[in-house]
Parts: C-alpha cells; sequence; structure tokens
C-alpha cells in the first residue's frame, strides 16, 4: 500500500513540474544596427538605448552595431553585450552626429563567423542597407523601424522635389525586411497607402521612474526668473527647420500678449537656434539637457507646446505628459494615440496653425484649463512602461522565428499589417 501511495506522489510531483510550468522563453541573440546611439541625444539614440537596456534584461544576447563616435573608442564585449564599431561620417549641419558608411563586406564576415538569430536595423542610412543586405544574403530573419519621416522633412530643407524620391527609397529599404515596426496605427495606416507591406504597430515607452512631477523644482523656476504662480511654457526638441519653431514662436508671442509674465523655456540645440532667439528674444534657449536634469526641466514646466507636423511618434509627447504638463500638439502621432481632448492635454487639427495657436492662448487665459490638464496628464502613460514595450518586440521575433518564410522571402504570414498585443 505504501508502495502505491508512493507511486501517486510521484505522479503527482512529475505533472507539478512537467505539465503545470511553462518552458522557459528562448534566449536570443539580437544584433542591433543603428547610426545614432548615446551620447548622442536625439529621440531615435534615446529609444534604441532603452531597447537595448531592456532587452539584455531580459537575458538576450546583444550585440551593437553602429559607426565610431569618438577616434579612440574601442570595441568590447561585457556580459552578454557586444559593441562592434564601424567607419562614419560627421551629418551635414549636426557635427556632433555621424551617419555610418557601408560596410556589407564587414557584416557578412561577422555574422557568418557569429550568427545572430536575428538582425534589427533601426536606421535607414548606408550602415542599415548594408546589414539589410548582409543579412538577406544570409537569410537572418529581419526587422526594421520606421522613425524618422525623412520624405517629410525635404519640403524644410528647399529640396521637396526629393520627397518622392525619398519615399521610394524608404519603401524599398523597409520592404526587403520581413516586418516593419512603426510606433501608432495612424503612422501604419499612412505608410500602407504609400505601398509599404508588413507594418506592425508597436508602441514606444517612456520612463515613468525619471519623468515625474515630484521633480519639480523651484529652485530651478527661480534660475529662470519667474514667480511661483507664472505660467512656463517649455519646448524640448532638436532646433531644425522640420520642427515648425516659426508656429512655436507665433504661439509664445500670442501668449505674452494675453499673460506678460509668461515665460518659454526651451530645451535642445540645433542649427536653428540662433534664428528661434531673433523670433523670441526674451525666451530661455538653455541648450540639450539629458536624465535627471532633462526630469527637472520638465517637472519644473506648466505647458508644453508641440508644433511638430513631421514626427512619426513624438518621444517628447509622453515624457511631459508623465511629468504632469498641459500639452498642445497636433492630433496626430504620440499625441493623437495618448490624448483625449479637454482631458488631459489639447488637440490641434493636423496642419491647422489658427487652432494651435489659439488653444495655446487658452493655456495662458484659463489657469483651471490648466490644472485640471495636469492632474490627468500622467494617468495617460501608465502603460508605457518600457518592460511592456521591449516585452512586444521580443514577441514579435519570437514569432518570426517561428515561420519558416524568413528562409525564402519577405513574406509574413500575419498578412500585410498587424497590431502587436500590448502587455
Amino acid at each position: 500500500m505504501q508502495g502505491a501511495d508512493d507511486a501517486a506522489m510521484n505522479t503527482g510531483t512529475d505533472s507539478l513540474l512537467i505539465e503545470n510550468y511553462p518552458a522557459p522563453q528562448r534566449s536570443l541573440r539580437v544584433a542591433v544596427v543603428t547610426e545614432t546611439y548615446p551620447p548622442e541625444v536625439n529621440g531615435v539614440a534615446l529609444t534604441v538605448d532603452r531597447l537595448v537596456r531592456g532587452l539584455q534584461a531580459r537575458n538576450h544576447e546583444l550585440q551593437l552595431v553602429r559607426p565610431r563616435q569618438k577616434p579612440l573608442e574601442r570595441e568590447g564585449w561585457q556580459d552578454g553585450f557586444e559593441q562592434v564599431l564601424m567607419r562614419g561620417l560627421p551629418i551635414p549641419r549636426y557635427p556632433h552626429l555621424r551617419m555610418g558608411m557601408p560596410a556589407k563586406k564587414s557584416l557578412l564576415s561577422l555574422w557568418t563567423v557569429r550568427r545572430p538569430d536575428v538582425v534589427h536595423i533601426a536606421t535607414e542610412g548606408p550602415l542599415g542597407w548594408s546589414a539589410l543586405q548582409a543579412a538577406r544574403k544570409l537569410r537572418l530573419p529581419v526587422s526594421t523601424d520606421f522613425r524618422t519621416n525623412f520624405h517629410a522633412y525635404s519640403r524644410h530643407y528647399g529640396v521637396g522635389w526629393l520627397r518622392k524620391p525619398i519615399a521610394a527609397y524608404l519603401r524599398k529599404f523597409h520592404n526587403q525586411a520581413h516586418c516593419t515596426m512603426v510606433p501608432t496605427e495612424g503612422l501604419q495606416a499612412e505608410l500602407a497607402a504609400m505601398g509599404f507591406e508588413r507594418l506592425l504597430v508597436v508602441a514606444r515607452g517612456v520612463d515613468t521612474q525619471c519623468f515625474l512631477p515630484a521633480r519639480r523644482s523651484e529652485a530651478l523656476r527661480a534660475q529662470w526668473g519667474v514667480a511661483p504662480d507664472d505660467l512656463v511654457v517649455l519646448s524640448v526638441g532638436r532646433l531644425a527647420a522640420e520642427k515648425n519653431l516659426r508656429l512655436l514662436a507665433q504661439a509664445y508671442r500670442a501668449m505674452q500678449a494675453v499673460q506678460p509674465r509668461c515665460r518659454l523655456v526651451v530645451v535642445g540645440d540645433g542649427p536653428e537656434r540662433e534664428a528661434l532667439q531673433t523670433l523670441c528674444p526674451d525666451a530661455l534657449l538653455v541648450g540639450a539637457q539629458t536624465g535627471t536634469d532633462l526630469a527637472d526641466h520638465y517637472a519644473s514646466a506648466d505647458a508644453f507646446l508641440f508644433p511638430s507636423l513631421t514626427e512619426t511618434y513624438g518621444n517628447v509627447t509622453p515624457e511631459a505628459l508623465a511629468s504632469g504638463l498641459a500639452v498642445l500638439a497636433f492630433d496626430y502621432a504620440a499625441a493623437s494615440e495618448l490624448i483625449r481632448h479637454g482631458h488631459n492635454g489639447l488637440l490641434a487639427p493636423f496642419g491647422d496653425e489658427d487652432a494651435f495657436v489659439r488653444r495655446a492662448v487658452d493655456l495662458v487665459s484659463q489657469p483651471a484649463l490648466v490644472a485640471q490638464l495636469r492632474q490627468a496628464a500622467r494617468a495617460s502613460t501608465q502603460a508605457l512602461d518600457w518592460g511592456c514595450i521591449v516585452s512586444q518586440v521580443e514577441q514579435v521575433w519570437l514569432r518570426l522565428l517561428c515561420q519558416p518564410a524568413h528562409r525564402e522571402s519577405g513574406a509574413w504570414r500575419a498578412g500585410s499589417s498587424a497590431t502587436v498585443p500590448r502587455g
């Protein structure tokens, strides 16, 4: 009888161990290719950095391929993270940023010796193109990110005639990948209408532990020369033509006409810095800020103006919301996804500059509205934890690896477009 009981106990134990516990998730070897990375300051660099760090935290083996940023910078391998540094050149008008050079032969050699499970390409420059061609030749699964509306930028630099050729190149680039991740359903629809294929919506995250209202600093506001009750309007981003800085200046002047003590603080740098200072001589242009300094600047303001019309997402929108600011933006990209007009922010119809200015005036003339928007803003970002976003990317790759299609073509069996479940 005792033997029968032991057998029953053993059977139960085996069932507990084998059937009731899920198999451990596979650890991946991922090659991430990007032409920008910290300490460079821009949305793509910071987003790629968060993705890399999140994947490391989930015990994946990472190989980061990027241009060398400094002459003495060295490659290295440590704790499952390898940096492979390639040749690069300074980008015109942005000497602190570098563009990767073609490197197909080097990548073929690298990935033949140590084959990654998947190649993820974050940028569409010469290095990204080389990575795409090398991965296809080796029949490696490839995912890409659509992160920057380069085709939309062309009209801001006097080369509007290049819009169609640039769009054609971007379409050719991404359609050779097995899937392309985009941050919003709106962008997915826009690109699909332009002939982009295999588009997957994967949201972007925000560091809600860094960007939060509690970082508000009265000492910093005193440095800005504002009183506790003065409205501080913040703008964060690259100071470049495509950011629609002329409208920022116009909105600020309209706000000052209602409340002269209103103050504009601009975080960022770029080729249009002097032009913006000329348009807004009393604005505070404090240069680029990072980390907790950037978080302090967000939290110490009251309202946030984002006049750009060329974003694929706009990381500054969730950062401002997480910091508890009353955000005004056009109704597209991240703002369209995250803001409910009149509840946690204000939206202007896309391209309607008069409406944008009117809503900016509402912010300075209606203190109760600003208080209401600020109260509701942070809750809009609670679901955008980076851990959840990295999990979405991970699931895309695991699905891709289960599909034999990548061995023969670029087909994605789930269809031409999809949304990855969140959470």
